[in-house]
């Protein structure tokens, strides 16, 4: 048989170098399988609080194995080889000699309860990470009979996730996170937006009398600069009970500045002269769009957020909220025109140390109408 070849150096250096919670975790439970009682001083963490499936095992077999006796421990390793083979039911790959390595690293067996603390918070940004782009993921799921509904109970589940980590780790004060946030994503299909925002632009210039039905709508609702512009244009127009037409329409753009993007005077008359349907049926699909875009964008920002380790839980959570905010306002409006009553929110539970974060989606709002 030919000999395997020997790996390069381009080979070694692309598995990548543990991260540092890893040896974090390495610590705490080197400390444990010292100090098996150390247990008592450790709390906010559980198994699938660690980064690795054998981390993960061994944590298990600690904290469920009976603790042995100190001074039986520290003469023979009967409670080790118990723990060992009870982790290997999970990781097989365990070794006694990985166990022995997990003893020599760790630096200060008394140190366990900060070593769980650092745990705790990774693993707080790994669970935020995933809820987020989970939210982003359900917002592109195509298949989805009620996309709104879905993605409005994937960010109640997010926020669960954020209140949580706010429970565990109290924001000293709103520093925001250092990561830079990501630009706002762009339509999922900019021609059906274009579209049906001339629709809507045209149908309100030809029956003005139903822009007062829809003030829920904003300028910011709509994908394209000019079309936000225009609808300014409309709804001034229609609160100072101005005649409203194509050609008033574009005289209020050129006072506005409108034009100076070379957008080209005739090309706004052609879109304003082609109405269809309803004001309203064009409103509340840019709203449904706008409602979807702003949770993609908070569900990216978040995610971005987490992604970088040198965010602390605390900035997480300032970051977070900020970005929910952002969905709960156009969600306000959303209901508004859609009948939804709010969801019912509960205080989040009261998180005892002991135990892993709990995450729990608050009731989905169950709309009246369906989008259309």
């Amino acid at each position: 048989m030919p000999n395997a070849p020997e790996p390069d150096e381009d080979d070694l250096d692309a598995i990548a170098p543990p991260q540092p919670v890893f040896h974090v975790e390495q610590a705490l439970l080197g400390a444990l399988l010292l100090d098996p009682h150390r247990v008592d001083d450790v709390s906010g963490i559980a198994a699938d609080s660690f980064s690795t499936a054998a981390h993960s095992a061994l944590y298990g077999a600690i904290t469920t194995l009976p603790r042995p006796d100190l001074a039986e421990h520290a003469k023979n390793t009967r409670w080790l080889d118990r723990v060992l083979a009870t982790s290997r039911e999970q990781a097989r790959g365990l070794t006694a000699s990985y166990l022995h390595t997990l003893v020599q690293v760790c630096p200060w067996p008394g140190h366990a309860p900060a070593y769980a603390r650092m745990i705790e918070a990774e693993h707080a940004r790994r669970h935020l990470q995933t809820a987020a782009e989970r939210l982003v993921r359900t917002i592109h799921d195509v298949t989805l009979p009620h996309p709104v509904q879905t993605m409005l109970t994937e960010a109640d589940a997010l926020t669960a996730v954020v209140d949580d980590i706010a429970h565990r780790f109290p924001p000293r004060a709103g520093v925001l996170p250092r990561t830079t946030a990501p630009p706002p994503p762009a339509s999922a299909d900019p021609t059906e937006a274009v579209e049906e925002e001339q629709m809507l632009l045209a149908t309100a210039t030809a029956r003005p009398a139903g822009i007062g039905s829809v003030r829920w709508l904003l300028p910011g609702d709509l994908t394209q600069p000019l079309h936000s512009g225009l609808w300014q244009c409309l709804t001034a127009l229609a609160r100072r009970n101005e005649p409203v037409d194509a050609v008033t329409v574009l005289w209020e753009a050129q006072q506005r500045g409108l034009l100076d993007d070379g957008s080209e005077p005739g090309e706004v008359l052609r879109m304003l002269a082609e109405p269809a349907g309803s004001v309203e049926h064009w409103g509340e699909r840019a709203l449904q769009r706008s409602l979807l875009t702003t949770a993609e964008h908070a569900g990216r920002r978040i995610a971005v957020y987490a992604d970088d380790p040198a965010n602390t839980p605390f900035q997480l959570v300032v970051g977070a909220r900020r970005a929910l905010a952002d969905i709960a306002a156009v969600r306000t409006r959303w209901q508004h025109v859609t009948g939804a009553a709010p969801p019912q929110r509960r205080r989040p539970a009261p998180t005892t140390r002991a135990g892993p974060p709990t995450t729990r989606a608050a009731p989905a709002a169950r709309s009246t109408r369906a989008p259309r």
